[in-house]
């Protein structure tokens, strides 16, 4: 039964069907050749998406969006001129660290992609060209659901259960976040330097440091607010989102004054679209995993992982593989919706870390948003910029292989990925 799930799944998804409904009627099918009642199928629904929990995910994205309109990307700017100053590559360096800014208060890829290349690539092509821009635009983009708060994390924490908490998934990010920050900024600078582009911005000087920092300030409290806040448990992620969807509107109407009452419209209805997506996937991905589950499917896999290899590097190995050809086929939402559930239980016989697997499973997704050809970050930038699919492809490889380059050393040290959660308690 749950290979025919999963086979009327992957054809209705080749055949062009958005994935929600593929997976609506695969979990159709599924209940039909199983014998049960059709009538299950509603209250199912309607008990998998009545979670509290869930409600951050349109609050992040109301919030980051908040800020997009809000005037955020020219004070983001700004301040990653002011500490670059006249360096080889400066301008993509600027866009990473802007791109790293962005994530601390969005946690969407999608987002930041189009708000970086609609604002910093026509300045980029005048020195790069527009391959090399958008490459940068792209890998900048992906740093979003990797540096908290992000909303690959919370789905994750969400469809993995008890065993794994939203501020563990965050904190989780933060320290192998700060590394492939650091590993772009460096390989925006050697490709400068290769391709001799010229020197680009400003001596850096002490006045316009301060200058940018005292007005990007009160920008970078609202992660300190929202992140802090739910670490220090003054609230949950899902308070601290709508803490955010408050701060971002005070920033908006009496910081930054670009945020208008006409803006608020169109931000409601990008949220409620892009949610209504994921929350639509989780609600039937509930029926097909309840099929997998009565069909002893994770059971059968966790069987057959163990019988191929007792290590846990290996499995590790396996999955990153497996999400590999995953992720360049299935949009990152739909995977964790419906991967999670079976391999997340099959870590824990590893002995693996919950949150040592889990980042791992997201950063392996985050990877497939920039590889063809369902690579939805590549789709966003070539819409947004013009630039032609293979010229994106050639550029992002050079970050695409630094980020599996990150994700390697993620699985040979866990502690890289495990350290700042332990000292915080997760």
């Amino acid at each position: 039964m749950s290979l025919f799930v999963i086979a009327t799944f992957l054809l209705l998804a080749f055949l062009g069907m958005p994935l929600a409904f593929s997976l609506g009627v695969a979990a159709l099918a599924g209940l039909w050749l199983a014998g049960f009642d059709l009538l299950v199928l509603p209250p199912r629904l309607m008990n998998a998406v009545n979670s509290f929990p869930l409600m951050s995910i349109p609050l992040f994205m109301i919030a980051g969006e908040l800020m997009l309109k809000g005037g955020i990307m020219d004070r983001l700017i700004d301040f990653s001129n002011a500490f670059i100053g006249r360096v080889r590559g400066g301008l993509a360096q600027v866009t990473i660290i802007s791109g790293a800014g962005l994530a601390s208060v969005s946690g969407a890829a999608v987002a930041d992609a189009s708000a970086l290349a609609s604002t910093l690539v026509p300045s980029l092509k005048k020195q790069y060209g527009l391959g090399f821009s958008t490459g940068i635009v792209a890998a900048a983009a992906n740093l979003g659901p990797i540096i908290p708060p992000s909303g690959a994390m919370i789905v994750y924490a969400f469809m993995a259960g008890s065993s794994v908490s939203v501020g563990g998934m965050f904190m989780s990010g933060v320290v192998p976040g700060l590394v492939l920050f650091a590993a772009f900024m460096l390989l925006c600078w050697l490709i400068a330097w290769r391709r001799n582009y010229p020197l680009a911005g400003q001596p850096i000087t002490l006045s316009n440091i301060l200058r940018e920092t005292q007005r990007s300030f009160i920008v970078f409290l609202m992660p300190v607010f929202v992140i802090g806040g739910i670490i220090a448990g003054v609230f949950t992620p899902t308070e601290g989102a709508a803490v955010g969807v408050g701060y971002a509107l005070f920033l908006g109407f009496f910081v930054t004054r670009k945020l208008k009452f006409a803006d608020l419209p169109e931000v409601l209805l990008s949220a409620a679209k892009t949610s209504a997506l994921v929350g639509a996937m989780i609600a039937f991905a509930s029926t097909v995993t309840f099929l997998f589950t009565i069909d002893l499917l994770p059971m059968k896999l966790a069987a057959l992982m163990q019988g191929i290899t007792d290590s846990p590097f290996l499995f590790l190995c396996l999955i990153a593989l497996m999400l590999l050809v995953v992720g360049m086929f299935l949009e990152s939402n739909a995977a964790y919706i419906m991967l999670v559930p079976l391999f997340h239980p099959i870590a824990l016989q590893y002995g693996i870390d919950p949150l040592h697997f889990g980042f791992l499973f997201v950063l392996n997704l985050v990877i497939g948003m920039l590889t063809p050809p369902v690579g939805v970050v590549l789709f966003v930038v070539c819409g947004v910029t013009g630039v032609r699919m293979g010229e994106l492809v050639r550029e992002s490889w050079p970050f695409i292989a630094t980020m599996y380059a990150v994700l390697l050393l993620c699985m040979i040290f866990p502690g890289i990925v495990t350290w700042l959660p332990e000292r915080l308690g997760y």
